[in-house]
């Protein structure tokens, strides 16, 4: 109303104009009645180079798992050592460096999926990333992300949406989705708008839909009354964001983030959670995964990357405090690793992996996904853990009852999905 008033004291308001920030408010109407009111958020940590799944989520329980893997095994819970796996369920474990995550484990938030993945054969990088961010393996044609493609779709049905005759641009927070990197990644891209920042500090709009470039071209050409009526929002959104002073920024709960860069990213998603800027999506991701020499066991190479991938969720878990009751964090690799272990104390491209989704509102103390066994005859090309669960299923179970989307065939196009129970 404020800027609305605002904009019809100093220019006057035409009638385009005035419908578009009607609509804008029907809009909101809309996400509210799609169970979005409180802001629901989704935070996607993407572990790039292929996570050795089975020394992240042990199958201790798995006698093959152990004649595979000589050196590198993560030791039983039974021998109940500093350096044994932290037992979850008996047959399953956490990787010693996972420590910080089993207290949420206990309450219930957390829910590692196993033998998940994409169903395409590659052991490319690239490719595989590029699936998994984009949502459909083993199309490289594909021009956006799944993430973006749900920023579009989001309560698509025909009950909610806007005639042809009356479709008008969005007004919606300039940090609907945003992304701590360097550039906008493949998950994100489309036409939909994002913000690809280093950090808060430095912020500076990057974005790869129409918003921020119309938003600057206003500014520019002194179209100041699109920004005051449809663009309110946004410039309120960034207002808010300097309000939030992130130098003075202080954890809550007595979190402590790591130093890290990943640790630090994760402290500026909290912050831009609890600045209540319109934040729908964050993305963050983190590298060092590919661990082809010198991987260790309960040690090592791979154990201090999990140290830290596990403190900085911890911290910002406990961070947001209540507030995870509308959180949910989905982390994400492009494959896993072969079963057993090379020559060089390490492993090398594989097929299926694990993810954690965590939230309040996580059907967690449970892995889910089928087992399918770690036997030569039951692996994948006699050398992979085998696919059970497409990363799809996982991903669309997320968007549609956390978030509220659907229209699931337009963010994953020609795909049905099965029901994981995650939520």
């Amino acid at each position: 109303m404020k800027n609305g008033a605002l904009a019809l004291v100093t220019m006057g308001l035409s009638p385009t104009l005035l419908r578009r920030t009607i609509f804008a408010q029907e809009l909101a109407r809309g996400a509210a009645s799609l169970g979005n009111a409180r802001g629901k958020v989704l935070i996607c940590l993407f572990q790039r180079g292929a996570a050795d799944a089975l020394n992240v989520v042990v199958p201790h329980g798995e006698q093959a798992y152990y004649r595979m893997r000589p050196t590198i095994a993560v030791p039983r819970p039974t021998l109940a050592t500093a350096n044994s796996a932290i037992d979850l369920d008996g047959f399953f474990g956490l990787h010693p460096a996972l420590a910080p995550l089993k207290p949420l484990w206990t309450q219930g938030i957390l829910a590692p999926v196993h033998a998940v993945g994409s169903p395409s054969s590659t052991r490319s990088h690239f490719d595989a990333q590029d699936y998994m961010e984009s949502g459909t393996p083993d199309s490289k044609g594909t021009k956006d992300g799944w993430l973006n493609r749900y920023l579009a779709a989001k309560g698509t049905c025909a009950e909610c949406a806007p005639s042809a005759e009356s479709r008008e641009p969005r007004a919606e927070s300039l940090f609907r989705a945003v992304a701590f990197a360097q550039q906008t990644p493949r998950i994100l891209m489309g036409p939909e708008a994002s913000v690809a920042m280093n950090s808060i500090e430095e912020f500076g709009i990057r974005s790869n839909g129409p918003a921020a470039a119309n938003i600057e071209s206003m500014y520019a050409t002194g179209r100041a009354d699109v920004v005051h009526a449809a663009g309110g929002d946004m410039v309120e959104a960034m207002k808010a964001l300097k309000a939030a002073n992130p130098a003075q920024y202080q954890p809550r709960n007595g979190a402590e983030y790591p130093r890290s860069q990943f640790g630090q990213r994760l402290r500026q998603i909290a912050q831009l959670i609890k600045s209540d800027v319109g934040l729908e999506i964050a993305f963050a991701d983190v590298g060092g995964w590919d661990t082809h020499i010198n991987q260790g066991g309960a040690t090592g190479q791979l154990a201090n990357r999990l140290g830290d991938f596990a403190t900085a969720i911890q911290a910002l878990v406990t961070d947001l405090g209540d507030r995870m009751s509308d959180v949910v964090i989905l982390t994400m690799s492009e494959f896993g690793r072969t079963a057993r272990q090379n020559g060089s104390g390490g492993t090398d491209h594989g097929h299926a992996g694990c993810l954690f989704v965590i939230g309040g509102s996580v059907k967690g103390g449970k892995v889910h996904g089928r087992w399918p066994g770690l036997e030569t005859e039951q692996l994948n090309e006699r050398r992979d853990l085998a696919l059970t669960t497409d990363f799809r299923s996982v991903f669309g179970e997320v968007v549609r009852k956390h978030l509220g989307a659907s229209a699931l065939d337009r963010v994953f196009p020609g795909f049905v999905g099965q029901e994981i129970g995650l939520l």
